[in-house]
């Protein structure tokens, strides 16, 4: 008889968020965690004392997915361009998981504006203001309009109100970041020019 296989908390976690990808964050429990590593509940409920906890540790994993996710550009392409396109791709091929980060209550931020302060953040912050040559305050207002075009996108196309069109997003993405940096460097010379 072969050993049996020690169920980790990992394996857990991992396991909760394929359950979230295939059928969505509310069908997470223990019995379906179980379900999905062919053992009992009982190493589940060992590791996790609620379905709550799972359900977090499962969300800071894809959390993490998704940022790695954000971040692997294709060499050549404009970083912010890149990043929001991903963004919008990540709702197209990962709906249930794009609707458990940023529809289930479970992000630990509670708006863009926590988000922005976030450390997870700096690194795309830093390729904008790079991009855009603005000062970080109106790279901030530039990655707010972009992000809130690029999450309302990715929002209907996650919840099946828009067929996705790949050449259309960018190019609607292109002009909103074109035109937010314009917008926040006219901003920083009116700035500039009264100071």
């Amino acid at each position: 008889m072969p050993p049996r296989t020690r169920i980790t908390k990992d394996m857990i976690v991992q396991a909760a968020v394929e359950v979230a990808r295939q059928s969505g964050y509310e069908s997470v429990n223990a019995r379906r965690v179980s379900e999905q590593l062919h053992c009992s509940t009982q190493p589940v409920m060992y590791h996790f004392s609620t379905v709550e906890a799972m359900k977090r540790a499962a969300y800071a994993l894809a959390d993490q997915m998704h940022s790695e996710y954000l971040m692997t550009i294709p060499p050549g392409q404009d970083p912010v361009l890149g990043i929001g396109l991903n963004y919008i791709r990540f709702a197209v091929e990962e709906p249930q998981l794009f609707r458990f980060l940023f529809q289930s209550g479970y992000a630990e931020e509670n708006s863009l504006l926590e988000m922005i302060d976030s450390e997870e953040l700096i690194p795309v912050l830093a390729a904008m203001q790079e991009g855009a040559g603005l000062s970080m305050e109106k790279t901030r207002e530039v990655f707010l309009t972009v992000a809130l075009f690029a999450h309302g996108y990715a929002s209907i196309i996650a919840n099946n109100g828009l067929e996705y069109d790949e050449k259309l997003v960018a190019e609607h993405l292109e002009r909103t970041w074109n035109g937010a940096c314009l917008a926040a460097a006219q901003k920083e010379e009116q700035h500039e020019e009264t100071v």
